[in-house]
């Protein structure tokens, strides 16, 4: 329990300061404000000139339909939560599957290092990464490091690092760079992937948004353009 130098309680004070600082809103009027102003009205009708009975039974009517449009209001909110979460878990059902997010590529800045991932559905053999320009040119090319005991690198996501530089050595302009691959598989059969498909790894959820875990990042569901 902290004490203040007057031995006061200091979460208690706080408690209290932040109580006297709750104001009940007073600019709007509920269903219970309405049925509270009609008893008041009733009770202190003129005996000699009560109130219409028709008055009456339009006040009650028009509380039936607040209290009616309440109770929807409460209902659609409710549906609404149901319908959120049945959304966010729906999603678990696409972990294991492969979402694209639409782009494969990377935005370079010149003189710093791009590190990437890229998804390789099928063992490798041999292979390599190709950076290419806006015209799909080539600016550099990387080689796939493959596990010599084995001679092969297994399935799954890689990261890379380009340090910038092109395949002629010159030091590569900032701006928007494609990343494709082309390699062989252990069978022999020559393959293409590229950056940006990927295995569905895990799902998060947080604040009200689906997170979809596409290598070490993850994704939100709105940037993904496609699942198969």
């Amino acid at each position: 329990m902290a004490i203040n130098a007057y031995g006061n309680n200091i979460a208690t004070a706080g408690a209290t300061s932040t109580a006297s600082k709750q104001v009940t809103n007073k600019t709007t009027l509920k269903k219970d404000d309405f049925m509270k102003l009609l008893l008041v009205e009733l009770q202190h009708q003129d005996p000699t000139q009560p109130m219409n009975s028709e008055k009456i039974l339009s006040q009650t009517s028009q509380l039936a339909g607040l209290e009616a449009s309440s109770n929807t209001n409460k209902a659609l909110s409710s549906l609404s939560k149901s319908l959120s979460s049945s959304k966010e878990f729906s999603t678990i059902a696409a972990i294991g599957k492969t979402a694209d997010i639409g782009s494969n590529t990377i935005a370079h800045t010149k003189g710093s290092t791009s590190k990437f991932e890229i998804y390789y559905p099928n063992d490798i053999k041999n292979g390599t990464v190709d950076v290419l320009d806006s015209n799909e040119k080539v600016v550099a090319t990387l080689n796939i490091s493959i596990d010599k005991s084995l001679g092969k690198k297994s399935s799954g996501v890689y990261p890379f690092t380009w340090n910038g530089v092109g395949s002629d050595g010159i030091v590569a302009d900032s701006g928007i760079y494609h990343i494709k691959s082309n390699y062989t598989d252990t069978n022999g059969v020559a393959k293409t992937t590229q950056l940006g498909t990927y295995p569905i790894e895990a799902v998060r959820f947080a604040k009200g948004t689906s997170l979809l875990k596409l290598g070490s990042n993850y994704v939100p569901i709105e940037k993904i353009k496609e699942v198969y």
